[in-house]
């Protein structure tokens, strides 16, 4: 009997200009368009296999070997639903192809990260659900097509359809037709963009996400200022900049944007606090390198960015990122070895940690060994891959592998 089955891994993406705040809450249409670079799967990825099954008496779904709820009008659900019905428009147009669109689904996913640390996991998850779905499907739909269904899943799920550089343009029409991703440029238009992630916590949030967004477009003046007059530009001005190289534009802006999507969350009343001591600590250090390499060079060399969490993401060219590695590292030693995907350390491995010439070391203070809990170096990566069947997570059964 024929097996009806697909595996595909979809990227982490992290924003470089944030959404923050919905128009519409059921089918996710953001209040501001948004733009972020995705990172190399290799590193970070959700993988996920979706089954059809005659058999199958319902849908389900598991996600790191634990069965999550597909809960009525949810959005695992309608994320579901809205493939099957793209599958029942094909199988219209091609009657001889199996009626996959009547059967149930099972559905297997895994992270290789911490999920709910502000890593963006729900983004690459819903991706990589829509996108294994469209695999088993075999849809003909377009990346930008399909993300208009991720979207309603997870806001920033839409962005990790494509890889490189990804827009997701707001729209204005009250379906959500017009609010889905394109490609600014892809990964091999700028490839030597790494990014540097300072894990400072993998607890799950205080306040999460949809409550926040909710919650800021309800009492947030600034919010408005944000969306009407600052995003619109900035999303023009960043655009250039990256299909000119030029990082001195794209660290201002992406710098700009974290700190402001962080005045807004200030802004909110009650006000939240998704930054902490360690999290302004790193700013700090950040800010004190640019200068000195402003100074000697005339230009920058690190941005760094803050999704709703205290994790930060620090993107730089790549041939400053062991200059970095060392500079946090003094600040905020390791309590474990630094993983070092790109051999930028040798076998003796990140030192005690230095700091460049002329550095103001009074910027901020040591921290305590383990106060960032862990340093991934990945780089700017591709867009969903189909893998083989050996990389499947359901078993013969239809039930998740152990």
């Amino acid at each position: 009997m024929a097996v009806y089955q697909a595996t595909t891994s979809a990227p982490v993406n992290i924003a470089v200009i944030k959404y923050w705040g919905k128009r519409d809450t059921k089918l996710i249409l953001p209040t501001n368009s948004s733009l972020s670079v995705t990172l190399d799967q290799d590193h970070l990825r959700s993988t996920t296999t979706s089954r059809a099954d005659p058999s199958f008496e319902k849908d389900r779904l598991w996600l790191n070997g634990e069965e999550e709820e597909i809960k009525e009008g949810g959005r695992l659900a309608t994320c579901i639903k809205e493939m099957k019905g793209l599958r029942r428009e094909f199988e219209e147009k091609n009657p001889s192809e199996p009626k996959l669109s009547s059967y149930f689904v099972h559905i297997s996913s895994r992270n290789n990260f911490p999920t709910a640390a502000g890593l963006a996991s729900s983004a690459a998850g819903f991706a990589a659900l829509v996108s294994s779905l469209a695999a088993l499907y075999k849809l003909p739909a377009s990346a930008s097509e399909l993300s208009r269904i991720a979207r309603q899943g997870s806001g920033s799920a839409c962005r990790s359809l494509f890889g490189g550089y990804v827009a997701w343009e707001q729209g204005s029409k009250p379906d959500g037709s017009d609010s889905f991703a394109v490609e600014i440029a892809p990964q091999s238009h700028w490839p030597d963009m790494h990014a540097l992630i300072c894990v400072v916590s993998d607890d799950k949030k205080g306040t999460s996400s949809t409550s926040g967004m909710q919650r800021t477009v309800e009492t947030s003046p600034l919010l408005q200022h944000r969306i009407k007059e600052v995003v619109p530009a900035r999303m023009a001005a960043i655009s250039k900049a990256i299909l000119a190289k030029d990082f001195d534009t794209f660290a201002e802006i992406t710098m700009q944007d974290s700190n402001q999507f962080h005045a807004v969350a200030l802004d909110t009343y009650p006000p939240i606090f998704y930054m902490n001591d360690v999290s302004r600590a790193i700013v700090a250090v950040i800010t004190e390198y640019n200068r000195i390499a402003k100074e000697k060079t005339g230009h920058l060399k690190a941005a760094y960015t803050y999704d709703a969490g205290p994790n930060a993401v620090i993107y730089t060219p790549k041939e400053n990122v062991k200059e970095i590695i060392e500079l946090i590292v003094k600040y905020f030693p390791q309590a474990n070895t630094f993983s070092d995907p790109f051999g930028l350390f040798g076998a003796q491995g990140v030192g005690a940690g230095a700091v460049p010439e002329g550095f103001n070391t009074a910027v901020a203070k040591a921290f305590p060994a383990g106060s960032v809990k862990g340093l991934i170096h990945t780089k700017v990566g591709d867009g969903p891959r189909v893998l083989d069947a050996s990389e499947a997570l359901l078993g013969p059964d239809g039930l998740p592998k152990a």
